[in-house]
């Protein structure tokens, strides 16, 4: 059972598959996206990229680039975007930029520009068919029916033989 060599293998559509975007030295706090981010991984990733213009904050802008950019690998993969859940989203830190700015007295106030690194995982959901645990669920009650006939019929012939 081989296969030949011009044959694609294809995932089943059972198997879950992961699809992850990046955005790296973003100029940006680590500690302000993480705010966002919080916000963004209670919801679905069709979700955010509908609330994540109207968030007030700086950070909403390239995490929404990042989420946009995971879902297209995903469509491109022939994956439904409602199908997908955000797996994780994760916030990294990147190199510092030392800076400073001259103050009084001939003296220079240091300070860092942080870095960031954005790091989305997709995922596509469990299809868990309702239609397989309700015929599970059916199947266990025909079983309980039938012991309990069996029983009725023991005590039944229990009864007629005295």
């Amino acid at each position: 059972m081989e296969r030949s060599s011009r044959e694609q293998w294809t995932r089943p559509k059972t198997m879950k598959k992961d699809f992850i975007a990046t955005q790296r030295y973003l100029i940006m706090s680590p500690r302000k996206i993480r705010l966002v981010a919080a916000i963004v991984r209670k919801m679905k990733p069709t979700e955010a990229i509908e609330k994540l213009p109207f968030v007030q904050k700086r950070a909403g802008e390239p995490l929404l680039k990042v989420v946009k950019n995971a879902m297209a690998s995903a469509r491109n993969a022939g994956v439904s975007d409602l199908d997908l859940i955000f797996k994780e989203i994760q916030i990294g830190e990147g190199p510092r930029l030392k800076r400073g700015m001259a103050a009084s007295r001939g003296r220079w106030h240091a300070f860092k520009h942080r870095m960031a690194h954005i790091r989305v995982v997709l995922t596509t959901k469990e299809v868990v068919k309702k239609v397989e645990k309700k015929a599970e669920v059916k199947k266990e009650e025909v079983k309980t029916e039938v012991k309990a006939v069996k029983t009725v019929k023991k005590v039944a012939k229990k009864g007629t033989t005295k």
